[in-house]
């Protein structure tokens, strides 16, 4: 008999492999973790590991994309519209969720929890932009979901590098009627 991978068994057993992992990456650098370490911290077998994972690298970006979508609370962006509020929102998420990875030094995989970061806001952004679109543009609307994307992600970047004296929310803040006039122009042209 097969198991389904939402079997609550499986999910439980999924989810006490990442929560090693990532009580392990507050002890040591991810390069340093192996997967012998993972399964004596889950207290599992290699097998079990592998039914639910490749290897460590699709844990690493599993884990990060669920604690991604945590801060994100992503349910909660599908039903709303891009708007100033949400923008920040979102920008205040990312910069938090990058803020609490540099606090684990996951560093080396820079490129893997930026496309990670990417990809979810870009899914995000297309969804809140179909909701407010009065037409049938799905190929604009997702060129604007990348451009936002990559755009907010850029920005959380600057604010790590340089503006840490002010706080996320002030910084986007400053440049949201940019951005927002920019989408309510697109809108309105449809």
């Amino acid at each position: 008999m097969t198991q389904s991978k939402t079997d609550p068994r499986i999910l439980r057993t999924r989810k006490l492999i990442m929560d090693s992992f990532i009580e392990l990456s507050g002890k040591k650098e991810f390069k340093e973790i192996t997967i012998k370490d993972i399964t004596a911290e889950a207290m599992i077998n290699r097998a079990t590991f592998y039914y639910h994972f490749k290897d460590i690298y699709d844990l690493l970006e599993k884990v990060l994309s669920e604690v991604l979508l945590v801060n994100l609370n992503s349910d909660a962006y599908q039903n709303d519209e891009l708007n100033e509020e949400a923008l920040v929102s979102i920008f205040i998420a990312i910069t938090n969720f990058q803020t609490s990875l540099s606090n684990r030094c996951h560093r080396g995989y820079e490129d893997t929890i930026a496309r990670i970061i990417r990809e979810q806001l870009e899914i995000i952004f297309y969804k809140m932009l179909l909701k407010q679109s009065t037409t049938e543009e799905g190929k604009s609307l997702k060129i604007t979901a990348v451009i936002l994307s990559w755009g907010i992600y850029g920005a959380s970047v600057e604010w790590r590098r340089d503006s840490k004296e002010l706080s996320p929310e002030e910084f986007i803040k400053s440049a949201i009627p940019y951005i927002m006039s920019g989408i309510d122009v697109g809108m309105l042209k449809k």
